[in-house]
């Protein structure tokens, strides 16, 4: 009960309970102990009782194990659990395809390819444990995170060679990984081989080629990006036309707009207007961004962008894409222009928040943050004790704004 709902002061209660009693903890105990910690979020102390187990001398099952590779995980504990998985093989303690894929999983969200490599290779050469679909998709998805496409290429040519049936996120992780290197026409062959092999483009999938047009340059390779999205959304395709014909008016885009992100699913409504923002800054149609952001913004999809108290106000970009944080940057420094200009009382401390990520391959936001701070001249440095974080000083904006604005206006004192 106390595990269901993560109460570790419960769990820590009814162990001492057991030990006041006399009763030893079998496995089952320690099963529901472990994943009770990794609800409450204690990896530390879901290490030490998984230690404590072992001397004791119960030997792990699969559940115990995956617990714990779930826990390490969810924590960034990367070198935890692949030291766990060293100790399995050399106790040879039990792996099945859930410990597996657990471990693969873990290594896809924070860019451990060598590693993952390694446990892929060992599922080839176990007797009980062969790479399933999921395997493969996790592999792919590593891959096209650490930007490697000949390696997604030749694993998609293995999967299909064996018959392991491709899935839509396979799919979508190949996709992405073709898209940002470039190779359209590869890409192409792709989406059509998935969609002849019966899969359904997903909003996810669609998302993923509305980020792939934001990325070219060429005409000829946005059109054969956007054929494959008319497959999948035309009316998706629509939107990207009308965001850039000059003659849409915003009550035109705001109401169009509305009934995409109406008829898209929740979890992928802000991806594709990040990604609508991105493909207006390539273009060049930055008045269009800024109305873009403003639509995410008020039907929600931005929410804890700005957090404002009087000591401190907060600019939140870690859920927007580097176009859409270039924007959100850009309208709040015009927004603190104006503060100053009106002489409206501001906070001591600005910061803008780009996070820092567990993934080994995602650091792409703050350093593209950084570069257009200092395309803007904005007085915002990287923070010594945040990591991801620019801070800025209420005198250091007021100089800023007073040097961009001219001398006869930078010296009038509103009445």
């Amino acid at each position: 009960m106390f595990g269901e709902t993560g109460d570790y002061d419960g769990i820590r209660y009814v162990l001492q309970e057991m030990q006041s009693l006399g009763v030893k903890p079998n496995l089952v105990v320690y099963n529901s102990l472990l994943e009770a910690l990794g609800k409450a979020g204690k990896p530390g102390l879901a290490r030490s009782l998984f230690e404590e187990m072992v001397d004791s001398g119960l030997v792990p099952n699969e559940k115990t194990l995956t617990a714990l590779i779930k826990i390490y995980g969810k924590a960034a504990w990367a070198r935890d659990a692949l030291e766990l998985w060293e100790k399995m093989r050399l106790n040879g303690w039990p792996m099945d395809f859930k410990l597996y894929n657990t471990l693969l999983s873990m290594c896809a969200d924070i860019g451990f390819v060598e590693e993952a490599e390694g446990l892929f290779e060992d599922m080839k050469v176990s007797e009980h444990c062969k790479p399933d679909a999921w395997s493969y998709t996790s592999m792919l998805n590593i891959y096209g995170s650490a930007g490697n496409e000949e390696k997604a290429l030749n694993l998609f040519k293995e999967m299909s060679e064996l018959g392991v049936e491709l899935n839509v996120m396979g799919s979508t992780c190949l996709i992405q990984c073709l898209g940002k290197a470039r190779r359209i026409d590869d890409l192409v062959r792709v989406f059509n081989f998935s969609v002849e092999q019966g899969i359904k483009p997903d909003d996810r999938l669609c998302g993923c080629l509305l980020s792939v047009v934001s990325l070219c340059d060429m005409n000829d390779d946005v059109e054969k990006v956007l054929s494959c999205l008319q497959q999948a959304n035309p009316n998706l395709v629509g939107l990207v036309k009308l965001i850039q014909e000059e003659k849409t008016t915003f009550e035109i885009l705001k109401d169009e707009f509305r009934r995409i992100i109406g008829d898209t699913s929740t979890e992928a409504r802000r991806p594709f207007c990040n990604c609508l923002i991105d493909i207006c800054r390539n273009r060049c149609f930055h008045e269009r961004a800024h109305e873009l952001l403003y639509l995410g913004t008020l039907y929600g999809l931005y929410p804890g962008l700005h957090n404002k108290t009087v000591e401190e106000w907060s600019l939140d970009v870690r859920s927007l894409s580097i176009g859409a944080a270039h924007t959100a940057l850009e309208e709040w420094m015009g927004t603190l222009a104006k503060f100053v200009q009106r002489d409206e009382a501001l906070p001591q401390l600005f910061s803008a928040h780009t996070g820092t990520g567990t993934h080994k391959f995602a650091q792409g936001l703050a350093n593209a943050f950084a570069s257009h701070v200092e395309k803007l001249s904005a007085p915002f440095r990287l923070s010594d004790d945040r990591a991801g974080c620019f801070v800025a000083t209420r005198e250091d904006v007021v100089l800023w704004v007073e040097s961009r604005m001219p001398p006869t206006i930078a010296t009038q004192k509103p009445e």
